[in-house]
């Protein structure tokens, strides 16, 4: 058969044979070229100087554009391309030639050229600049088949990232160890078992992949086209298998190209196989190719950055977002997009591995193609940073969906009845068993939860924040509990779940509070705040009114809420308030009556010495110093006229730390009396006041008038924050609960009821002129409420003249009480 030569005018007698297939044993050093015909196309690029090869009609035409170096194959079908590599019978046969002929040799040598083999990648500037996405976009779509088939394709990643983050090179040239997730799964046995079971499903179709990228790269074809040849190889699998089989594909050469690298000095068949790769030339120049090095492992690792949020996509649980949101609809449009330019940047790295093994460092130093790469390697940041964005606002959409979720089945959880207290608590502290939740505070020992089982628990929630006279006191009553293991009161758990803000950074200054203050705590305490989840914590304030004050919250051996806040409880009563039940709290305050034990039980034994002697005794407070001297002089020298046995005992002011240590020192230099010069007996002192109410407020009785006790703490709250206050008390008996401005002036009137002392008795006496003296004006009364205090009352009525308070807003500075806990001020 006579072959015409489009576009010369000389008959070349062996160019038959040029296009011919040569076998293995005749011709080895085409081996690379040959494709099985699975693959699909085979594009055999012709020497320039030959013109155009025109075939029968029946096979079409091949022609090649000297300036693309490709092959436009115009109308052929799969079938009738998979036939190229052996003519029809019709044509005769050609038998191969032993010789290659000068045309073969130029074949050959342009086949190999520098020219030829950076073709792809030069070929992507005028793609990155003028293609039009748009036609891209339909043309990758038009490739997209799926069968249906779900293939987990996370084990796969793991291990193609475990590749390639080992073979890449980080900015200070060494190489990236795997993650401590890659490295656990492929330790894993049964990770690895089911690994196997998909390689083997998948090895076939990543062996293709790899043939189609590494025979086009070596052949210098159009990296559009080798693209696109790739996704109808995987045009059967969902979008984010085809760019991970596609990763793994080139994984599978570099990673090879690596090892040699790697061991070839001390492997002997390495050694071998690097040589003929030209390995050792090429690590023996890595300095003339840094520049192409760089440029690719930064696209390397810009092409794992997008795969990885592919595959996050595609792992978005259905059951928290649908693509009705539109951050995943808006991300889901960019995909195949995304998926296009990532495959695309994974045939330029094939590309430039190929030039390194088959040219030499001779023919790479060029800094041109290194640019080629930094261009893909923006355009692929530029894809991540608009994925990352999209993923970032899907996760916290599905977070808060699970939040809520979370929420809910609290809610539900603690509505129902339970054999014991387990599922509960492991909902509050911590839901799952692959650690041990809790510390023991005594053998600082980790434990679990089941420490817990069919007990009384009582959950101290605070911040960080809780003070140290709040731990000392809760010590206090704890250790006393403890004392008497067999008492029924003793029969308790403490466990401490401390609540951060999970918006601020957990930093080394938090890490150190808070270790401080599980070290303290000889109770059980929670491993580590984070392990509080956020629903928990949404839980606890909205249904358990947790601010940022302490509570203490009591669940009974079956898990239920006995009390929502029995800190009140624990500060009044302390262990004897055991069960810690709202039911527990009312009989106590029915059997409880208002004397002066109530405001001081527990804290100084010195008046509880005064009030077994029967003495009368002046408690007092405030921080105006001129009045505390004019009111102990006063009352010394009435108590002296009236012949009657009478102590002082200087007890503060639930705030104005400073102020008060002013008192404190002018009554210990000027000898005015007794004071507790201990801060901490004042702090619990007012601590309890404060206490007494709440729990009043928690029993709904904040505005009981017919509960004497109520007014009168109410009362004396209202006079410590408007100033100097004074009860006097005869024993154990409260006789009178007065203000400053009308204690003083009726200590100061003594003349005008001296004579009723005789007749009435002191007591009733005083009492009977300080009322007088208040009838002709009410203090103002004030209560300031913190934001944090817990539940607050929607009203309140006035204990002077029981009309309704008027509801502000007051915003407070208090500079000098920053280590000054208080539950009613701040």
């Amino acid at each position: 058969m006579d072959t015409q030569l489009g576009g010369s005018s000389s008959q070349q007698p062996n160019v038959a044979s040029s296009l011919q297939q040569p076998t293995r044993s005749n011709n080895p050093l085409q081996v690379p070229l040959q494709q099985p015909s699975q693959l699909g196309n085979v594009q055999q690029p012709l020497p320039s100087q030959l013109g155009s090869v025109q075939q029968p009609s029946q096979l079409g035409s091949l022609q090649q554009s000297s300036q693309l170096g490709s092959l436009q194959q115009p109308g052929l079908t799969t079938n009738v391309l998979q036939g190229s590599l052996q003519q029809p019978s019709q044509l005769g046969s050609f038998q191969p030639t032993h010789q290659l002929g000068a045309s073969q040799q130029r074949s050959l040598t342009n086949r190999f050229s520098p020219s030829s083999m950076q073709q792809l990648i030069k070929g992507d500037r005028s793609m990155i600049t003028l293609s039009d996405d748009n036609v891209m976009v339909k043309q990758v779509l038009g490739t997209h088949a799926p069968d249906g088939r779900e293939v987990d394709i996370r084990p796969l990643l793991y291990i193609v990232e475990d590749i390639l983050n080992r073979t890449t090179l980080n900015p200070e040239g060494l190489m990236i160890e795997g993650t401590q997730a890659q490295v656990e799964y492929l330790e894993d046995k049964t990770n690895l078992a089911n690994l196997l079971d998909l390689l083997d499903a998948l090895s076939y179709i990543i062996d293709r992949i790899s043939c189609e990228i590494q025979c086009k790269a070596f052949g210098g074809l159009d990296a559009h086209q080798t693209t696109l040849s790739i996704f109808h190889l995987v045009s059967s699998f969902a979008w984010d298998a085809k760019l991970v089989l596609a990763l793994a594909a080139f994984a599978l050469n570099y990673g090879e190209f690596w090892l040699l690298a790697q061991i070839y000095s001390t492997n002997q068949l390495a050694r071998a196989m690097a040589f003929l790769r030209q390995v050792p030339g090429i690590i023996e120049h890595a300095g003339l190719l840094k520049p192409r090095f760089d440029a690719l492992n930064d696209l390397i690792r810009a092409i794992l950055e997008v795969t990885r949020s592919v595959v996050e996509f595609k792992e978005l649980p259905s059951t928290y977002i649908t693509q009705e949101v539109p951050a995943l609809s808006s991300a889901l449009a960019q995909i195949p997009t995304a998926i296009y330019w990532t495959i695309r940047s994974i045939v330029a790295c094939a590309a430039q591995i190929s030039s390194f093994t088959s040219l030499g460092y001779e023919f790479v130093v060029s800094t041109t193609e290194a640019w080629e790469l930094s261009t893909l390697t923006h355009k692929l940041r530029t894809i991540r940073d608009h994925l990352k964005k999209q993923l970032e606002i899907c996760n916290q959409y599905i977070e808060e969906k699970r939040d809520v979720e979370a929420f809910q089945m609290l809610v539900s959880l603690f509505e129902m009845i339970h054999i014991d207290n387990m599922k509960p608590l492991r909902a509050i502290i911590y839901p799952r068993d692959d650690l041990q939740p809790l510390v023991d505070g005594h053998s600082k020992k980790r434990v679990n939860i089941d420490v817990l089982r069919r007990k009384n628990v009582l959950l101290l929630i605070s911040s960080l924040d809780i003070s140290q006279e709040e731990l000392s006191i809760l010590e206090q009553i704890y250790n006393e509990s403890r004392i008497h293991t067999t008492r029924l009161e003793s029969q308790y758990e403490l466990v401490w779940i401390p609540l951060v803000d999970r918006s601020l950074q957990w930093t080394d200054p938090m890490q150190k509070r808070f270790e401080s203050l599980q070290s303290s705590m000889p109770w059980y305490t929670v491993y580590h705040p984070n392990l509080i989840g956020k629903a928990v914590v949404r839980f606890i304030k909205e249904k358990w009114h947790f601010r940022n004050k302490p509570i203490l919250v009591v669940l009974d051996p079956q898990g239920r809420v006995v009390s929502p806040n029995a800190i009140h409880m624990m500060w009044i009563w302390g262990s004897n308030a055991f069960p810690f039940t709202s039911a527990r709290e009312e009989v106590l305050w029915r059997d409880e009556t208002w004397r002066l034990e109530l405001l001081i039980d527990g804290i100084d034994p010195t008046i509880l010495n005064w009030i077994q002697d029967g003495k009368y005794i002046f408690l007092y407070g405030g921080d105006d110093t001129e009045w505390v001297r004019k009111f102990t002089n006063t009352a010394r020298t009435v108590a002296l006229a009236a012949d009657v046995p009478l102590e002082l005992a200087y007890v503060g002011k639930g705030s104005k730390r400073e102020q008060v240590r002013r008192v404190l020192a002018t009554i210990a230099v000027e000898k005015l009396g007794y004071s507790w010069q201990d801060l901490a007996m004042m702090w619990f002192f007012w601590t309890r006041l404060e206490s007494m109410l709440f729990s009043k407020i928690q029993q709904g009785k904040a505005d009981d008038h017919v509960d004497p006790m109520m007014q009168e703490i109410k009362k004396l709250l209202s006079y410590d924050r408007d100033g100097s206050w004074a009860v006097l008390c005869k024993g154990s008996s409260v006789v009178v609960n007065g203000h400053g401005n009308s204690i003083l002036p009726t200590l100061v009137e003594f003349d005008k009821w001296k004579e009723n002392v005789r007749l009435q008795g002191f007591d009733v006496a005083f009492k009977n002129h300080h009322e007088l003296l208040r009838g002709e004006t009410y203090p103002c009364c004030r209560f300031e409420f913190s934001h944090f205090a817990g539940r607050i009352p929607e009203g309140m009525k006035c204990p002077e003249c029981h009309r309704n308070m008027e509801k502000y807003t007051t915003y407070l500075c208090c500079h000098d009480e920053a280590n000054t806990p208080n539950i009613l001020y701040n």
